[in-house]
């Protein structure tokens, strides 16, 4: 999921305040890598369990997408609020609180048996994972300071994690016993292991005052920025809104419109768009975001048309290739608009500016899914998802527009300048 991204958070080599720095010992930094995975893989496992909650607890489809919502409403809060604080109190005590925020969440979910509790453990998941994906990512630039290994692990390792997580839960769901457990069993398995890696991690940052003060939610778009970044914000709503609509009504529309009643379809669903996104972050994180936009653009217009027309028509390969184009233009499009958005603001504007990019891609993965799921309970699955479809190609066609004519404006100003 997109968070700040590591090159805005200076490293530090020297020793943290009250102790002698210890240096990190050998795996530190895969281990923060790991942990990073994790925690993704566990904001997407509860994906495929939703058409099973839906089944047992009967509610709507608008509630189904509700408590999807509030997990996003938590990790944007969360970044808004503690995303800088491992910068004042250090990274292991933000990421001791994040994992037992974590494990606190994991326990409900194991408990869980009625939506009001499933909708509590969402939200302290949200949390968890907002406060634990900016420290983490902090970590890796502090454990290498060159920050190349560092910047693409923190590109790739969300929307891997985002993959895995899903695929790993349609997997157990299918084959192993406790379909509404085993999962979350062995996610708290996974995060009480992070904990004591946790624990013997050396601190890699100073503590230094303000700490209250960072808190503070900054969230700006200067001036003299807008002319480079509005043109991009249609591009990141419908890649957002594309991930939202998968991770909540991806398995049932994969079980109720293509007949697909497997489990393990579910997360499989997940996993073409969030697995593809991931390794097309990795072939094209060198590209420059410039660059990208536009592609982007066209290939998430094109996959969700394709993705359309294979359920509208109940045509499987043809939906299945729809996402994998829809995946590569979801990825690209992380890599643009977040790009953009690094390119263009200066160090003393980034964390405002990301800030509020973060709001808008939260806003854009959330709102429309739970406006989607209204729509399915009061139109049907297919009209709503028909109607949901649409409107992203519409976005992304707008998005394409845009890019297009600040490219024609750009050319134009070439030419008259010589001229004049």
């Amino acid at each position: 999921m997109p968070t700040e991204s590591s090159a805005t958070t200076p490293p530090t080599t020297a020793p943290p305040v009250g102790g002698q720095r210890r240096a990190p010992w050998k795996g530190a930094f895969p281990f923060v890598g790991a942990v990073l995975v994790l925690f993704l893989a566990a904001s997407s496992a509860p994906s495929p369990l939703y058409v099973i909650y839906q089944q047992q607890w009967q509610f709507t489809a608008w509630v189904l997408t509700v408590v999807f919502a509030l997990y996003v409403f938590g990790l944007l809060g969360s970044l808004l609020v503690v995303g800088a604080l491992s910068d004042h109190l250090g990274r292991r005590p933000v990421l001791a609180a994040a994992i037992g925020l974590e494990v606190a969440a994991l326990v409900l979910f194991l408990t869980a048996g009625n939506v009001f509790v499933l909708s509590a453990a969402r939200v302290l998941q949200g949390i968890a994972t907002g406060a634990a994906t900016t420290a983490l990512s902090a970590t890796l630039a502090d454990l290498e300071p060159s920050r190349g290994r560092a910047g693409v692990v923190t590109s790739v390792a969300p929307l891997t994690g985002l993959a895995l997580g899903a695929l790993g839960s349609g997997v157990l769901v299918e084959f192993g016993p406790a379909p509404t457990r085993l999962v979350y069993a062995l996610l708290l398995g996974g995060m009480l292991l992070a904990a004591v890696g946790v624990a013997l991690l050396p601190e890699t940052s100073l503590r230094r005052p303000g700490a209250l003060a960072s808190l503070r939610p900054r969230v700006a778009m200067p001036p003299h920025l807008r002319a480079d970044l509005l043109p991009v914000i249609p591009a990141m709503i419908a890649a957002w809104a594309l991930a939202g609509m998968y991770l909540s009504l991806g398995p049932s529309v994969a079980a109720e419109l293509l007949g697909l009643r497997n489990h393990l379809i579910g997360g499989v669903v997940v996993t073409l768009l969030a697995g593809t996104g991931a390794l097309a972050v990795f072939l094209l994180r060198s590209r420059p975001a410039s660059w990208l936009l536009a592609p982007s653009s066209a290939l998430l217009g094109l996959g969700t048309l394709m993705s359309l027309a294979g359920v509208t028509e109940d045509i499987l390969p043809l939906a299945a290739v729809g996402t994998l184009v829809a995946g590569l233009g979801f990825g690209a499009s992380v890599l643009a608009t977040f790009g953009t958005f690094a390119r263009v603001a200066g160090p003393h504007e980034r964390s405002a500016v990301f800030a509020l990019a973060n709001v808008i891609s939260y806003l854009g993965n959330s709102v429309p899914a739970v406006l989607g799921g209204i729509a399915v309970t009061a139109l049907g699955l297919r009209t709503a998802t028909g109607i949901y479809a649409l409107a992203i190609v519409l976005i992304t066609f707008a998005a394409l527009l845009l890019r297009l004519n600040r490219i024609r404006a750009r050319r134009r100003r070439a030419v008259v300048a010589p001229c004049g």
